[in-house]
Parts: C-alpha cells; sequence; structure tokens
C-alpha cells in the first residue's frame, strides 16, 4: 500500500491512527507554577496523591468522588497494611464493608513525616492551594464519609479556599450537562451523568476564579501522544495519551490542568469521551490552559489493574508491601510530572 492510500484510509478513524502510532509530546514552554489538577474515583485519589507530591507546582485541585491523600495506607502498620483492602472498603464506601472511614488526622500527620523525609514536597505549600471537592447525594461507590475526610485532610492542611459541594443528586460518574450522557442518578459505567450541570467548568473557575466564560467552540486540537517513553512497561499506563492545546498555546506561554479518568474509562472503552467530551476543553480554550489527558489501561497480569484504575494502592509499586506510590519515586507519579515537565520544555 503507498503511503498516500495508507494515509487516506487513516482519515476514516481512530483504528488508522493506531496504525500510524502517536507522536512525541510536543514542548510548549508551558508555565507549571499554577499547575491544577482534578480527576473522578481513582482519579481523584491520583490528583489528590500528585497535588500533595508536587505541592510545589500545583495550585489547586478538584475531586470528584475521592478522598484523603494516603487513604489506602491507614489501618495497619508497616510492613503489614492491606493497601488493597483499604482502597476497597476504607477509602471507597466503608459502611459496606463494616470499617470506619479514613482517618484523616492519621493521614495528615503521615503526610508531614513523608514530607520531613524529603518523599514529597512540603506540606507547607497546600496551605496556598484551592481545593474543590465533589460528593454526589446518591452515590453509593465512592461515599460521601469518605470525602468528608478529604475535606477534613485539607482543613488540617489549611489550604487556602475549600469548597465541599454535596447538594446536586447525583450517582457515581462525571458530571455533565451533555444530553447524551445517562440519567444524573447512575452508578454505572460509563460514568458520565447528565445533571444539567457542567461541572468541569464549575471546577476549572474554581481553581482559576479570574476565567473568561468559556469558548462556543474550539480553536486548537486534541494531540495525540506517545506515552511510552514517561513510564516503566510495567505501570499500567496506555501506550497513548492525549491533550488538548488551544492555539494561542502554540506561540505563548499557557497554564496546564491535568484531568485524570475513573477505573472503566480508558480509551479501549469509551473512545475519546474523557478526553474530548467530559467537559474541560472549551473553558481552557477561552483561557489559554493546556489539559492534559494522561492515560492508563486494564493489565491483567503484573501489575493488576482489570478495570482500568489509577494506583492509589501501590499495584504499580516493584515491592506491593512496601509501595511507593505516595511520594515522588511513585511509578504513575512520576510519569506524569515527565509529562509536565515536557509541556514546560522551549519550543523547538
Amino acid at each position: 500500500m503507498t503511503a498516500k492510500r495508507l494515509a487516506v484510509r487513516c482519515a476514516i478513524g481512530l483504528a488508522c491512527l493506531l496504525l500510524l502510532g502517536a507522536r512525541p509530546l510536543p514542548a510548549y514552554h508551558a508555565d507549571l507554577s499554577q499547575t491544577t489538577v482534578s480527576g473522578l474515583s481513582s482519579g481523584a485519589y491520583m490528583a489528590g496523591q500528585f497535588a500533595v507530591i508536587h505541592s510545589s507546582i500545583v495550585s489547586g485541585v478538584a475531586l470528584v468522588a475521592g478522598g484523603p491523600y494516603y487513604c489506602s495506607g491507614h489501618p495497619g502498620t508497616p510492613p503489614f497494611i492491606a493497601y488493597i483492602d483499604n482502597a476497597l472498603s476504607v477509602c471507597m464506601n466503608p459502611a459496606l464493608s463494616w470499617v470506619e472511614p479514613p482517618d484523616s488526622r492519621f493521614l495528615w500527620d503521615r503526610a508531614q513525616a513523608f514530607a520531613q523525609a524529603g518523599l514529597i514536597d512540603d506540606v507547607g505549600n497546600l496551605q496556598r492551594q484551592a481545593v474543590y471537592l465533589f460528593s454526589g447525594k446518591l452515590d453509593h461507590i465512592f461515599t460521601a464519609a469518605v470525602v468528608d475526610q478529604a475535606y477534613n485532610f485539607y482543613r488540617f492542611a489549611g489550604a487556602a479556599r475549600l469548597r465541599m459541594r454535596d447538594d446536586v443528586e447525583a450517582g457515581h460518574g462525571m458530571i455533565t450537562d451533555d444530553a447524551g450522557d445517562q440519567d444524573c442518578a447512575a452508578s454505572k459505567a460509563p460514568y458520565f451523568n447528565n445533571c444539567h450541570l457542567r461541572l468541569a467548568e464549575e471546577m476549572l473557575a474554581y481553581l482559576y476564579p479570574e476565567l473568561k466564560p468559556a469558548s462556543r467552540r474550539l480553536s486548537g486540537r486534541i494531540v495525540r501522544f506517545d506515552q511510552r517513553p514517561f513510564a516503566a512497561r510495567a505501570s499500567s499506563m496506555a501506550d497513548t495519551g492525549y491533550a488538548y492545546v488551544p492555539a494561542a498555546c502554540a506561540r505563548l506561554s499557557c497554564r496546564v490542568h491535568v484531568a485524570f479518568h475513573g477505573c472503566l474509562q480508558h480509551v479501549a472503552a469509551i473512545g475519546d469521551h474523557f478526553y474530548a467530551r467530559a467537559g474541560y476543553n472549551l473553558l481552557a480554550d477561552a483561557n489559554k490552559l493546556i489539559v492534559l489527558y494522561p492515560q492508563v489501561e486494564p493489565s491483567q497480569l503484573a501489575p493488576y489493574n482489570p478495570l482500568g484504575c489509577w494506583d492509589f494502592w501501590g499495584y504499580a509499586s516493584p515491592d506491593t508491601l512496601q509501595p511507593d506510590f505516595h511520594t515522588r519515586n511513585g511509578v504513575q507519579v512520576r510519569a506524569v510530572r515527565a509529562m509536565l515537565d515536557r509541556l514546560a520544555a522551549p519550543r523547538r
């Protein structure tokens, strides 16, 4: 087949794009000093981890159905912490498993100890962060008891601005104003719920109070890039990641928001639903904000991650008895930080 004929076929869709392979993530000379992060469920835990670990560059964090930093690390005493058991009980729906919610005071103490040991950034940086928390009133997968403890964690940390929104009759999912998404009360895949609320825009507007109204149409493009240079093979990270880059960011130094999808929201399951239609891009476009959409995918062996969740209990750590997911050494944390550093590199 000639190159011309292959190019014509590849105009048809994603399957053909896979044949060509993703390109390297471009450098945009991005400004990382006001980086913000958000996520849903396991993505919320990842966003919260990243915001604590790299608090020197993260100015705000928004968690949708997520609990406090290092949640799966308690209860237990090293090296006998049942991280995965905690993740599936204490950190999701404690009452269903007849256990107590996460202890935010203990977890705040651990964060301070990790900072003193040099494993994460100075937790004093959390005092300047803006924090937005969302808990659906009908969410029985990641319950309000867990999100409440995230609120308490940031209260102990002295976050500059802290908001909890728990007044929406929503199930478990990314909250949208898209008629094509499922009912607001649903708690099932693909976890996009039409509650007549543009939650992604509301979160970004809280994290960046000076934002202009959303664009009516996109000026920029979705960048599809190769994640493999950033992540170890046994990380459960997908080969391909995505970013939305407004047209202005091709010449200006823009800020970056990182959006972490939830479990069962990998591209093979939902296509472009998260990186193109979760609701971030139109507001980002109007405000010169790059949105990075890193991707994990299911893995059935090592590491074991059958639902394609972000790692908040240590499945990707070389030593699962003493995991490092909550530190700078965490495999996925390192990968995302490297992606940000690449975005911040000078343009060629």
